[in-house]
């Protein structure tokens, strides 16, 4: 009796296929890239997880554009000044979300806030289907209260359960921030047709069957099913888990931007370089 129901469990479990702990960068450890994972994992493209103290004199990121994609920035630790040529800045405190649809092209800045002792966060680049590649940037601030939760997991893009975040997807997908006590064991089944499936963990260790733990730093890939996920956390865990369907378009990249063909690349880029100008002229840019 209890053979059978071994081997009914482990015959039920979603393969990790593919285990990564990316390249750093200085206090950037760099998980996925449109030229390697994100080939194989998108809409997810490009994926950072970053963290560093700011007695270093770390400043901030810079003035940088992007086109073609959408960025979401998951605030772990420390708060950070944001400014984007959509016309908004302020302050985004440590468990808020910052998007940025860049679409047809926008530049963007993040910076730690006075007072702030240390930055820890993920960014990831979502690519864009055809519609909205072009489209007007877009950004949306979300304070932590305004990120939706259900259970352990904060929905920072999508719907899981009852609860669905307020930033409009572009696409079938979903991306949440996840929080597991010693031992707590969680079961996540994506919507149908979620076939892509990865997580990355910044604290602890995740059981996520068979093999060795998913540890911090480390990004693993699950095979293409629309199987359930079980979990079993070794010591007060966080994560980051996406899902979602296919993207069905080839990716075309430039340097900061991801588009689906070479004349959308080009008209992003221009985009880009008419908006640096502009910054360099008020004297906004290097």
């Amino acid at each position: 009796m209890t053979t059978a129901v071994a081997t009914a469990i482990t015959t039920e479990a979603r393969a990790i296929v593919y285990r990564t702990r990316g390249s750093q960068h200085g206090p950037i450890t760099r998980l996925m890239s449109p030229g390697d994972l994100g080939e194989f994992l998108k809409p997810f493209v490009f994926l950072d997880l970053f963290g560093f103290d700011t007695s270093g004199g770390r400043k901030g990121f810079g003035m940088h554009p992007h086109s073609g994609i959408a960025t979401l920035t998951w605030l772990i630790d420390g708060d950070t000044l944001y400014e984007d040529t959509t016309g908004e800045q302020g302050v985004l405190p440590a468990g808020g979300v910052e998007w940025m649809r860049a679409g047809n092209g926008v530049w963007h800045d993040g910076a730690p806030a006075p007072g702030t002792k240390r930055v820890q966060g993920f960014q990831l680049w979502v690519a864009l289907p055809a519609s909205e590649e072009n489209a007007p940037a877009q950004s949306i601030y979300l304070s932590p209260s305004q990120v939706p939760r259900e259970g352990p997991a904060r929905v920072l893009l999508g719907r899981h359960g009852a609860a669905q975040s307020p930033i409009p997807a572009p696409a079938p997908i979903n991306y949440l921030a996840v929080q597991l006590k010693d031992g707590e064991h969680w079961r996540y089944t994506p919507p149908a047709g979620h076939t892509v499936g990865w997580i990355a963990v910044d604290a602890g260790r995740l059981d996520a069957g068979g093999g060795e733990p998913v540890a911090a730093g480390e990004l693993a890939v699950f095979e293409e099913s629309g199987a359930a996920i079980g979990f079993v956390a070794q010591g007060d865990t966080s994560f980051v888990l996406g899902s979602a369907a296919k993207h069905p378009h080839e990716l075309v990249m430039g340097h900061y931007s991801v588009h689906t063909s070479k004349a959308a690349l080009e008209q992003g880029e221009a985009e880009i370089r008419r908006i640096g100008a502009r910054l360099r002229e008020e004297g906004r840019l290097r």
